[in-house]
């Protein structure tokens, strides 16, 4: 039976809508980037105007890097970023894994549970947080951040895994017990290379939401050593007067690990979210 072709036009039409959605998504990054390079009078008397001979001024980025510790705040929130997403993507695929692999009387309703934080934000808890983490201690320290993060991404990653790890096939896993493997043996061995692109997806999903989030760190870490990047750019930001330089600069510098992350898993990324589209 022959294959239906897509026809050049319909092709072309794709390319150009991926081209536009693709500039109208990177336009503000853009904008963020150029506006970087300006001084305070260039900013605002031509914002869409690319840094010339008159206009280029580095003054931004001389404050970020002496007003602050910008490096600390950089440091802090690559630990909590990393340490996060290690525990969500490992707690998350072995919960996932079992809820795919076992069957159990209450293992829909299991799977329901361990997804509400979907639908029910975390931050609607952060009296509680707040009172359990002072009652522990750990006001102030990177620990709390790890777990509330933790904690806020494993929802969508028991989601999402457990749908790509019913799609492993029984016959590889069954091999492999016959072979004598363990169960964590095929977890790690067998089953976690195959959904490579699902864990890259939840990675990105998960890395974005941490690194940009105002609300935990200032409740929860607002102390000068435990200070995230998105946190520490507020101190440009005053009641009556706000330094934009310092401001733009310190969000390229903080758009650039996000960057870095997206080429490292563009293609295990774009694999899972495409994953069951195109057959």
């Amino acid at each position: 039976m022959a294959k239906a072709r897509t026809s050049p036009l319909r092709s072309g039409f794709v390319h150009v809508a991926l081209i536009i959605y693709t500039l109208i998504a990177l336009f503000p990054v853009f904008l963020i980037i150029i506006n970087s390079f300006k001084d305070r009078a260039s900013i605002f008397r031509n914002p869409l105007g690319l840094p010339n001979a008159s206009s280029f001024s580095l003054v931004g980025y001389n404050s970020v890097l002496t007003q602050g510790d910008f490096t600390l705040y950089f440091q802090n929130s690559l630990i909590v970023t990393s340490v996060s997403i290690f525990f969500v993507l490992l707690f998350g695929a072995m919960a996932a894994f079992a809820l795919s692999e076992y069957r159990f009387r209450g293992n829909s309703l299991m799977g329901l549970y361990l997804a509400l934080g979907i639908m029910i934000p975390i931050r609607l808890g952060t009296v509680a947080i707040l009172q359990g983490m002072v009652a522990t201690g750990l006001v102030n320290t990177l620990t709390a951040l790890i777990l509330v993060y933790t904690a806020q991404g494993l929802p969508l990653a028991v989601f999402i895994l457990t749908e790509f790890m019913r799609t492993v096939s029984d016959d590889l896993k069954n091999a492999g017990r016959i072979d004598g493997l363990t169960e964590y043996s095929i977890f790690f061995r067998l089953v976690l290379p195959l959904v490579k692109p699902a864990m890259a997806t939840v990675a990105v999903f998960t890395m974005i939401p941490i690194w940009n989030d105002l609300w935990f760190p200032l409740i929860l870490a607002p102390s000068d050593a435990t200070k995230t990047v998105t946190l520490g750019s507020q101190v440009f930001i005053g009641q009556f007067v706000t330094n934009w330089n310092a401001v733009l600069a310190a969000l390229t510098l903080a758009i650039l690990p996000v960057l870095v992350l997206y080429f490292l898993f563009s293609r295990q990324l774009i694999r899972g979210i495409t994953s069951g589209a195109v057959k």
